[in-house]
């Protein structure tokens, strides 16, 4: 019975939709700010069309999309890397950056957050609570970095 228990610890679930906290220090590198205005245009309306203008998550069309950028963090060569900008209507962008919507939208945010986590994922509410617990450690793991440099490459394709 040991083995069991010991292998549903390790057993981490894939979602669809994930908490997307980023380190700290990164908070500053927002592209919407790095870029100028037009530039940000393009990019953004780029990551709609790219979706058909749908959440590139749950699917949902005919809302306003929000454009939501999709980093990678390497902590050994102190690299974050801009993947990709996604097009997310509001639910899925507001679970991605669930410490925000808490913070910003208090707790009736974070319930609706956390109903449209298990909405998409279709889990539990200790699913979403298991979920959460192991992006706060990953976000504890990433803030022991310093000095991020920005790799920006993903930007090549607009030039």
């Amino acid at each position: 019975m040991r083995a069991t228990k010991a292998a549903e610890k390790t057993e981490v679930k894939e979602y669809k939709l994930d908490f997307e906290f980023i380190p700290e220090e990164s908070w500053k590198y927002n592209l919407r700010h790095l870029l100028s205005p037009a530039a940000w245009d393009i990019v953004r309306r780029d990551a709609y069309a790219r979706a058909g203008h749908k959440c590139s998550i749950c699917g949902r069309g005919n809302c306003r999309l929000e454009a939501h950028e999709k980093w990678s963090f390497n902590p050994q060569t102190r690299v974050q890397k801009l993947e990709d900008v996604l097009a997310l209507c509001h639910d899925c962008h507001a679970v991605a950056h669930y410490q925000r919507t808490a913070l910003c939208e208090g707790k009736e945010g974070a319930e609706k957050a956390q109903e449209h986590f298990m909405k998409v994922n279709v889990c539990t509410q200790a699913e979403f609570h298991a979920a959460l617990a192991r992006a706060a450690k990953r976000h504890e793991r990433l803030n022991e970095t310093q000095d991020w440099r920005l790799d920006l490459s993903f930007l090549k394709r607009f030039t």
